[in-house]
């Protein structure tokens, strides 16, 4: 295990005392895998992120091996132990397992992936690594993205492996690289978003000469495939502090590269500086987004906040009385995340909704001191739908004025708007509203069949049921009527 240096005796005795509470605690699985190995010939080490994990006291139940055992003889090994195998990372010479056991008096389950020793590398055009094995673990430690993940266990004799002074560098909480940052980002471009998910996560600075060589080569990235990209992107986003690691994506480069909407928010500003560095109120907006979770991190209010003024830029009008206007930029900012997310190869549902919020964002302000009607509110609610949570969390959030007076205001007339949908979610289920009348009845009313003529009535209906609320049928049916005789 870590051994204390002189220098800090104290601080790595500490992380003595963490990594090996953090290991006995794995250990009826690890030892018992380990054994397995070293009866087939082989060897076994945990790795990486593993136990960078261990020695911050925080290893979860997904735990990463390594060994000099080839994808097919893991298999030999891990299948008849395992409760469960996959194969789908075997072609760059992973195999994942998982194992059920009693840990002390609980029942656990952990999600295990051991990878044979190898080395990846990118050419210059392709957008896959192209794996090789190797023969020694500290030629596989020397291909890895960090130092502070370029440490092994040697397991079960619990050896502590580090030949590029990861122990240090955690300690220090600085990301440096086993290599040159230039020979690794060449190996893999995606270290580069790494570096910033690992900065977010992590809270660690990222050494100077690293920083350099993100900014030199962020036109790496280009070859990486657009959803290697978008998963990095996300754990960076879902990271407890993503401002972090957004900002070193802008400051070298990367982010032009790949998501080129968030550089473009920092406008200059005005001589007057009569409106906000929207770049800056964005990443407070996300922040604050962030504090008002209540069920874990949610990628979809954390994107909506990101990305909701995407569209000022381009609808920035300075005004003949030295305003500056950015009308409609929610409509146009809706229609850019769309764009972006889509390339970025989003699910349709994700893109939807984050698209949705943005398009929404400024439509509370519509409602000022409070004047708004039952079915202004109906409205609100019904365009909203199922993300109305996340409009309250986005609409709250994107209020960053310092002007105290001014933001009470604001959280008052919203605490307002709130008690009126409460109100007549009491009186009506707003989130499921739907006309008085449904389609089989207009057609039966009106004497016809199905066509457009009733998506039309149903069109009506749903207006009427919004301004008024919910009617009696013989109203409903009189109306419809009306409007029917209105129409020849």
């Amino acid at each position: 295990m870590p051994k204390a240096n002189e220098d800090n005796p104290s601080a790595l005795s500490q992380v003595q005392r963490r990594a090996v509470s953090e290991l006995l605690r794995v250990s009826p699985v690890a030892d018992e895998l380990a054994r397995r190995f070293q009866e087939a010939g082989f060897g076994l080490a945990l790795v990486g992120g593993s136990v960078r994990d261990a020695l911050l006291g925080r290893l979860g139940n997904d735990l990463d091996f390594t060994t000099d055992a080839r994808p097919e003889d893991v298999l030999k090994i891990v299948r008849p132990w395992a409760d469960a195998v996959w194969e789908v990372g075997i072609a760059f010479g992973t195999v994942g397992c998982q194992k059920d056991a009693r840990v002390g008096d609980v029942d656990q389950r952990f999600q295990i992936e051991v990878t044979t020793y190898r080395s990846e590398a990118y050419d210059r055009t392709s957008r896959k690594p192209e794996v090789s094995y190797g023969d020694s673990i500290e030629e596989d430690l020397v291909r890895r993205d960090f130092t502070v993940n370029a440490m092994a266990v040697a397991l079960p004799q619990k050896e502590f492996i580090d030949p590029h002074g990861g122990l240090e560098d955690l300690a220090a909480q600085v990301l440096r690289t086993p290599g040159t940052p230039q020979e690794s980002f060449s190996d893999d471009p995606l270290r580069m978003l790494r570096a910033a998910r690992f900065a977010a996560q992590l809270d660690f600075e990222v050494a100077p000469d690293v920083v350099a060589a993100m900014k030199d080569m962020s036109g790496r990235i280009e070859i990486v495939s657009a959803e290697r990209v978008r998963d990095e992107l996300n754990k960076l986003i879902l990271a407890p502090r993503p401002r972090q690691g957004l900002a070193l994506l802008v400051e070298t480069g990367l982010a032009d590269r790949i998501l080129p909407e968030l550089p473009a928010l920092r406008l200059e500003s005005d001589e007057h500086h009569r409106h906000k560095d929207v770049y800056e109120h964005s990443l407070t907006v996300l922040e604050q987004a962030i504090d008002l979770e209540e069920n874990g991190p949610d990628l979809v209010l954390r994107l909506a906040a990101l990305l909701h003024d995407i569209g000022k830029p381009r609808t920035r009008r300075f005004e003949k009385d030295g305003r500056v206007s950015f009308h409609h930029h929610e409509m146009v900012g809706a229609k850019m995340t769309k764009k972006r997310m889509t390339a970025l190869k989003y699910s349709n549902e994700m893109v939807k909704d984050v698209s949705r919020l943005v398009e929404l964002h400024l439509r509370f302000h519509g409602y000022g001191t409070g004047e708004w009607t039952d079915s202004a509110v109906r409205r609100y609610v019904r365009d909203a739908g199922p993300l109305l949570d996340r409009l309250h969390k986005l609409t709250r959030s994107d209020c960053t004025t310092r002007n105290k007076r001014k933001a009470n205001a604001l959280s008052r007339a919203y605490d307002g708007l709130e008690e009126r949908i409460a109100q007549l979610q009491e009186q009506e289920q707003l989130d499921a509203i739907r006309p008085d009348l449904d389609g089989n009845q207009i057609m039966e009313i009106l004497g016809v069949g199905p066509g457009p003529v009733i998506g039309r009535a149903y069109g009506f209906l749903l207006e009427l049921r919004l301004e008024n609320g919910p009617m009696e049928r013989d109203a409903a049916v009189a109306a419809l009527k009306e409007w029917w005789a209105a129409q020849s």
